[in-house]
């Protein structure tokens, strides 16, 4: 069982608001947090810190949150790493499209911080 410390959650968002509450707010927690503004910085950071948690915003520039879920998804290196969806973009709609793409859950922007600390905890737990 891993503790928080050694636990890698990659946050990616193309808000920097975004980015640094939802690193507070985890760092706070004890796990380390990495950060990208796009999919192509958060490419980057896979390749060198294979995350256990990823939390993704879906509108984000160039490459979109649909089509970086649908890369990591097809990924052998991440397929089965768990991500949450950090979106305004949840609806009826998207939500289906999310799941069926392979995200684990979503969370609702703007973001409820202890329904999501709840959310991260339960999917961390549950791989253990």
């Amino acid at each position: 069982m891993k503790s928080a410390n050694e636990i890698n959650i990659l946050v990616v968002d193309d808000s920097t608001t975004n980015i640094v509450l939802l690193e507070a707010i985890l760092e706070e927690k004890g796990y380390k947090i990495y950060t990208a503004l796009n999919a192509r910085e958060a490419y980057n950071i896979i390749a060198k810190h294979q995350p256990d948690l990823i939390l993704l915003d879906l509108l984000m520039p160039k490459i979109s949150g649909f089509d970086f879920l649908k890369e990591i998804k097809k990924n052998k290196d991440t397929k089965e790493t768990p991500v949450i969806i950090v979106s305004a973009l949840v609806d009826d709609e998207n939500t289906d499209k999310i799941l069926n793409m392979g995200a684990i859950d979503f969370v609702k922007k703007p973001i409820d911080i202890q329904y999501l600390v709840d959310k991260v905890e339960s999917i961390l737990h549950k791989q253990e």
